[in-house]
């Protein structure tokens, strides 16, 4: 039975996902064949460059954009090390860094954007999820593919996939073919998203509920929101106080509770249908949702959030949380990007990119329009 290796929240496996006991990654039975392409150690000059470009994401001369860019461009040459070690790194990280956000928000304050973003999340989602079976249908992207993509963009990209995935017992193919898709709409969105709201001059507000919302993993939405608040800053004015990674963070964190039930909807249903296909139930109708992860970390950042609530002087030390924070995100996104598979984005085929570029387009679309004049 197939099961998913992916295992994310806010970050990406991409192509790490396995099949037992056998071949999607050419990986024999065990005590049979060895493993297919098994890599040795990396040669130390690659070593050296790695880290070196690591480091160089770490300082704040570097940025979210130029920290994924150069991921990406180090996967694609080849001049990569500690890849196993990197995809774990990176997710502990993004967790970590959400984390420690949460002390710059008290209970208050995190309740209360809660609340303005929940219709907006709800609406999102239902919408989101019902387009995009839509389109699957429309396209015949197949089924198990059109799941993960919509689950994928209507909450958190690859942590919905890993989830929903695990859930509806995914292929491996099917997890490789949608997290590349999330992937290339999460890198295009960290570049375009701050540059179209500077031109729509959106309020550092609204471009977090709509980077919250449009933006699929937790890691390209705090890069493009320090991004856009970063912009502010430097234009001084009210700017200067701006708190978009605040706003993002608490919608998008929002969105992330939602994994568990559509993780559990999308069991039922998958388990719907392929009693249907086999007519009367039987072994290939089962699935199940033990594997299903539950995002423990935003218990962590209510946590911290309380704590900030009871100890108030660590506002105090807030400016130096969100630097801090911010160079972590950037040190995961150069992970995240170094972790790409061009094996995994080649399986990409037209339709499922279709699929998710179109879905894609039309929340962003519409939480654009809803941010810019329903006064949310």
């Amino acid at each position: 039975m197939a099961r998913s290796g992916v295992r994310t929240c806010g970050g990406v496996e991409y192509g790490s996902v396995t099949q037992q006991p056998q071949q999607d990654q050419g990986e024999g039975a065990h005590g049979g064949t060895a493993r297919a392409g098994a890599k040795g150690p990396a040669p130390a000059w690659k070593v050296g460059v790695f880290l070196a470009v690591s480091a160089a994401c770490a300082t704040p001369w570097a940025s979210p954009p130029i920290a994924l860019a150069a991921g990406i461009v180090l996967a694609l040459l080849g001049v990569t090390a500690f890849e196993a070690w990197g995809k774990k790194a990176s997710r502990w990280l993004i967790q970590a860094c959400i984390v420690a956000l949460g002390l710059r928000l008290d209970l208050g304050t995190l309740a209360h954007a809660a609340w303005d973003g929940l219709a907006l999340a709800v609406g999102t989602i239902l919408g989101a999820v019902v387009l995009g079976l839509l389109l699957g249908r429309l396209l015949k992207t197949g089924r198990e593919i059109s799941t993960l993509i919509t689950g994928g963009t209507a909450i958190c990209g690859g942590s919905a996939i890993a989830a929903i995935g695990s859930s509806i017992r995914a292929s491996a193919s099917g997890m490789a073919i949608a997290t590349g898709a999330v992937f290339v709409l999460n890198a295009v969105a960290l570049f375009a998203f701050p540059p179209v709201a500077r031109a729509l001059h959106l309020t550092d507000h609204q471009f977090g509920l709509w980077a919250g919302v449009a933006i699929h993993d937790i890691s390209s939405v705090v890069g493009a929101a320090s991004a856009f608040d970063a912009h502010l800053r430097t234009a001084g004015g009210a700017g200067a106080d701006a708190h978009a990674l605040d706003t993002a963070n608490v919608v998008k964190l929002t969105r992330v509770i939602w994994i568990l039930p559509l993780a559990l909807l999308a069991a039922w249903w998958e388990k719907r249908a392929r009693a249907a296909e086999a007519g009367a139930g039987g072994a290939e109708a089962t699935t199940g949702t033990a594997n299903a992860p539950f995002p423990w970390f935003i218990l962590f950042f209510l946590a911290a959030s309380a704590l900030r609530t009871f100890v108030p002087s660590l506002a105090d030390v807030g400016d130096e949380i969100k630097f801090a924070s911010g160079l972590g995100f950037q040190v995961a996104l150069f992970l995240i990007g170094a972790a790409l598979s061009p094996a995994a984005l080649r399986k990409v085929g037209w339709r499922a990119l279709v699929q998710a570029v179109l879905l894609w387009l039309a929340l962003a679309g519409v939480t654009l329009l809803v941010v810019m004049y329903a006064g949310v």
